[in-house]
């Protein structure tokens, strides 16, 4: 059902994508998303469709996040990318049009912009009640339902009238008398506008959810359910400090943790959020970054993608995209160079040496990819990994072979000496 309602959209994207590439002018009017007027004719006939249709299917690919626009240049979103392979990227662009239904319409004349903006708000009420009515509902339902639930917003801005001359303030009748006149107009932009995106059908004095509206609906209503049954209690932490949380819990009590997390911020802020705190000094919220990021999934591919040059974050991001991509995360290892390897196992040990035990990093030695420990050593001295020294230390003190560790000892002075 997503795919066929987008479908329009997709098909001016991927016009987009071949006509609008790098390098080639003329594709917006005004920097600001607005197809040119040249453009869209170009369209209309590439694509045997109307002017008009095309300016509505190219708002649309923009609010499902299939087209990007930057200043006078359109490039394709992840989710085009996507399309054909990820159902998630499918779901997620309609989903991404379902929470920018107020713009799928023009707003109806005449109205306050605060009222129109109590209407918006009052919706996710409407249609929790939609969802849970399963059928057809009256529209007359639907609007006392708005009012009631405009009465409470105002109610809870403390929302006063004030009459000329008063010592003290009038009671608040705004805030409690809501005239339905006033709101149907706007009900009826509200219910037309999520028609016109196919959460609803609206018609005959009725409304009803589509499936799609109505799975859309209860995804959002496990999502504050999630985010209301934080396992740890970090909702409200930064990236950083909700990662230290989540170091001493089991690895599914930490997905959940990350899914109350992520549910409780746009996409892009809490991908942004845990990248940066990838790139902090602490070996350990590194690779708990990532493990957030794969609960994050296809969404983050651009900006996982982005930080392959890091050098600290280099190996996390190919096990992350080979992972993305279909890879066996027991097979993912095998994208990595063996210099790559020996970094990432470097700095795990480095991970397990700061908040671990002495027996862990002696496990670690383990999962080298060097078969020998004097090949180990070798190679661990000439990546160059910061906290090398710190980590051979770690080791020697805990090996309990004692040539082992004086020989891991050796390593660590001489890469302290630059021997």
């Amino acid at each position: 059902m997503a795919r066929t309602e987008l479908a329009g959209a997709v098909r001016v994207a991927r016009w987009a994508d071949n006509a609008l590439g790098p390098g080639r002018d003329g594709a917006t009017a005004d920097g600001k998303a607005t197809l040119s007027a040249a453009t869209a004719e170009r369209a209309a006939a590439d694509l045997g469709l109307t002017a008009d249709q095309v300016r509505a299917d190219w708002d649309t690919a923009r609010l499902a996040g299939l087209v990007e626009v930057h200043g006078d240049s359109a490039r394709p979103g992840w989710r085009l990318r996507a399309w054909d392979r990820d159902d998630s990227a499918v779901l997620r662009g309609w989903v991404a049009l379902f929470d920018a239904w107020s713009l799928a319409l023009p707003e109806p004349a005449g109205h306050e912009p605060a009222a129109v903006a109590e209407v918006v708000s009052a919706m996710p009420q409407v249609l929790s009640f939609l969802q849970l009515s399963a059928g057809p509902v009256p529209v007359e339902q639907l609007l006392d339902l708005l009012r009631q639930r405009v009465e409470e917003l105002r109610t809870e801005r403390c929302e006063v009238t004030y009459e000329p001359g008063a010592e003290s303030p009038a009671a608040p009748a705004e805030a409690t008398d809501v005239p339905p006149a006033a709101l149907a107009p706007l009900l009826d932009w509200a219910l037309g506008a999520l028609a016109s995106v196919g959460a609803l059908t609206y018609g005959a004095g009725q409304a009803t959810l589509t499936p799609l509206g109505s799975w859309a609906v209860w995804v959002k209503l496990e999502q504050i359910c999630v985010a209301a049954q934080s396992p740890a209690g970090n909702i409200e932490q930064s990236a950083e400090d909700m990662l230290r949380g989540c170091a001493q819990l089991r690895p599914n009590a930490a997905r959940a943790e990350y899914r109350a997390w992520l549910a409780a911020r746009t996409v892009g802020s809490a991908v942004t959020e845990l990248i940066d705190a990838a790139r902090g000094e602490d070996a350990l919220l590194r690779g708990l970054a990532f493990e957030a990021l794969r609960v994050v999934g296809a969404p983050a591919e651009p900006d996982v993608r982005a930080v392959v040059d890091e050098p600290a974050l280099r190996p996390y991001a190919l096990l992350w995209l080979a992972e993305h991509d279909g890879l066996d995360p027991e097979d993912a290892h095998e994208v990595l160079t063996r210099e790559e390897a020996t970094w990432l196992w470097v700095d795990t040990a480095a991970a397990v040496a700061d908040h671990g035990e002495a027996p862990m990093l002696v496990r670690h030695l383990e999962s080298a990819v060097q078969p020998t420990v004097p090949q180990l050593l070798d190679e661990v001295r000439a990546v160059g990994h910061p906290r090398t020294v710190q980590v051979l230390v770690a080791l020697a003190a805990a090996h309990p072979d004692p040539a082992l560790a004086k020989a891991v000892r050796r390593a660590a002075f001489q890469v302290h000496t630059g021997g």
